[in-house]
């Protein structure tokens, strides 16, 4: 098991570095790396909504430390000639899915940690973690889900506290818990339904182990205190990036005018879990990215990304809830015993809550994405690695994953990064800077580029990306019509990139291309392959994206 441990992390680190191709989602560009590629390396950007001071609804805080920090790296490397070009197409990629790649190991540690609390085999349990799709494909992207999970990781070690002698500790952590918290509400506000359970186990711990009502007291002020610390903190750092105050401004006024700029600060401050919950509580704003059946993370995105692992924790969640009901109505969550909690030899319940509560508080809301489920895989694999829980399914487990690997790390939107790579290596080619060259890259039917990728800075404007998504026929025809008769330039190019799914529509648009370039793999489920089709000789064309060249 150590060595299959060892082999898997093995993978999960060069995989990241090979790199992955597959596309998940753009909130894995979008919400930190396309963002801090603007501010730090100044280059082209998008920036989505949610970063705009008019309507800031994300924290700055957590993709200056993971994405900024990063790009500030492989700039300054660059700066002081260390690496000439460091920053180009790959390491703009790569560079912040390898620290939540090393971040990620977080998970692994609580484990091995928490294993041995909850009675499960420890070994068991990394080997079923680290062969899971999830930790290979999700917890390697820049997603604010990622971080969502490690925080919960770190929360469930906190208050899994164990002496030597096997019995529970006295919790002592009051004051990192407050900072986890607070922290993990401003990544993602949905943060506080994952740490519900584990506050209200440390709550249990803290008034069993506590017969003195003032270390009691002392316990929570801890807590509450270094929360709003924390928020503190975080309100301060998003306010002056949303309202473009320069720390240089403290330095450089009197007395009076420091006074002004601190009643101005005060007048706009930002507070961006709350503008996050006002979009979100709004039915008619979530309905702009879909809405879901209640049922969904239940019935599909549990499912989706563990299987079988999902199957069995809810048939077992029905058994315990029909053992337990009664203490379940009077509010008894947890088994006491001799020694305060006891794990029992058949599984937690107290785990299957930890993983059920926020599943059920999730289900509330109309918008359900599978990766908003993805801190659950640590009390799943720590359920699902108790000794008397022999894993029946290996085979299916092994097959499963690798499908789930083999369709969210390759070949979902697959060709898109790759697609962007080579336009990079175009527009930056030799011929390209000697002879300056005007580029328009028109974009249909896949995901939102991340435009940082190409590596164009902010003054040079000599390149031009239009995202037309999933415009119809007339649309596209039009736009690429139009852009076509204005093609006088000897010095231009125009470039459309659209999946072999929908390649024939451009033919009825009556324009010539020069050449083409197919990109395989790319599988657009927005677009899927026509099964006749994948059957004939055209496969390669139904899995590819294509580059053309008017």
């Amino acid at each position: 098991a150590r060595a299959l441990w060892a082999l898997l992390a093995a993978l999960r680190a060069g995989w990241c570095l090979l790199p992955q191709s597959g596309y998940l989602h753009p909130d894995e560009f979008f919400q930190a790396p396309e963002v801090m590629a603007g501010d730090i390396l100044n280059l082209q950007v998008y920036y989505p909504w949610e970063f705009l001071s008019s309507s800031p609804c994300r924290t700055v805080v957590f993709p200056l430390m993971t994405s900024g920090v990063t790009y500030w790296v492989i700039k300054s490397l660059q700066q002081l000639d260390i690496c000439s070009s460091c920053i180009n197409s790959y390491t703009l990629l790569v560079s912040p899915r390898l620290l939540f790649t090393i971040f990620s190991f977080i998970l692994d540690y609580s484990v091995y940690r928490l294993a041995p609390f909850w009675g499960a085999d420890p070994w068991k349990a990394l080997v079923l973690l680290a062969g899971s799709y999830v930790t290979l494909v999700f917890y390697t992207r820049t997603f604010t889900n990622t971080l969502e999970g490690l925080l919960f990781a770190l929360l469930m070690v906190l208050v899994s506290a164990r002496k030597s002698s096997g019995s529970s500790a006295e919790p002592t952590s009051s004051s990192l818990i407050g900072v986890i918290t607070a922290a993990g509400f401003f990544n993602r506000p949905t943060f506080l339904a994952f740490a519900l359970m584990p506050l209200l186990y440390w709550a249990s711990l803290i008034v069993d182990s506590q017969k003195n009502i003032k270390t009691l007291i002392n316990h929570f002020l801890k807590l509450i205190l270094c929360a709003c610390f924390t928020a503190i903190v975080f309100i301060t750092a998003d306010t002056f990036y949303f309202t473009s105050v320069s720390l240089d401004n403290f330095y450089s006024t009197n007395k009076s005018s420091l006074i002004d700029v601190i009643a101005q600060l005060h007048e706009k401050m930002v507070v961006t879990p709350f503008n996050f919950l006002s979009y979100n509580l709004n039915p008619h704003n979530l309905a702009l990215h879909g809405s879901h059946p209640r049922v969904t993370h239940f019935t599909v995105n549990g499912v989706m990304l563990f299987g079988i692992l999902h199957i069995l924790a809810i048939g077992a969640g029905f058994k315990m809830l029909k053992k337990y009901v009664h203490q379940l109505m009077l509010v008894r969550w947890c088994y006491r015993g001799p020694h305060g909690l006891l794990v029992h030899s058949e599984g937690s319940p107290t785990l299957l809550l930890f993983y059920f509560v926020p599943l059920a508080f999730l289900s509330l809301f109309s918008h359900q994405e599978p990766r908003f489920l993805i801190p659950l895989i640590l009390p799943l694999v720590l359920f699902s690695a108790s000794p008397n829980r022999a894993v029946k399914w290996k085979l299916l487990l092994v097959l499963f994953n690798l499908l789930g690997a083999l369709l969210f790390g390759c070949l979902h939107q697959g060709g898109l990064i790759p697609c962007l790579f080579h336009l990079e290596q175009l527009i930056h080619s030799p011929a390209s800077s000697s002879h300056p060259q005007h580029y328009t890259l028109l974009f249909a039917h896949t995901y939102m580029p991340p435009r940082s990728l190409l590596n164009i800075k902010k003054t040079d404007m000599h390149v031009e990306v239009i995202d037309m998504a999933g415009s119809g026929e007339e649309t596209l025809c039009q736009t690429v019509e139009q852009r076509a008769s204005n093609f006088t330039c000897s010095d231009c190019h125009i470039f459309i990139v659209i999946p072999g799914t929908v390649r024939a529509t451009i033919t009825k648009c009556g324009v010539s291309f020069r050449n083409e370039t197919l990109i395989f793999p790319h599988l657009s489920m927005e677009d899927p392959p026509q099964i006749p089709i994948l059957s004939s000789g055209n496969w390669r064309s139904q899995l590819g994206l294509y580059i053309l060249e008017l």
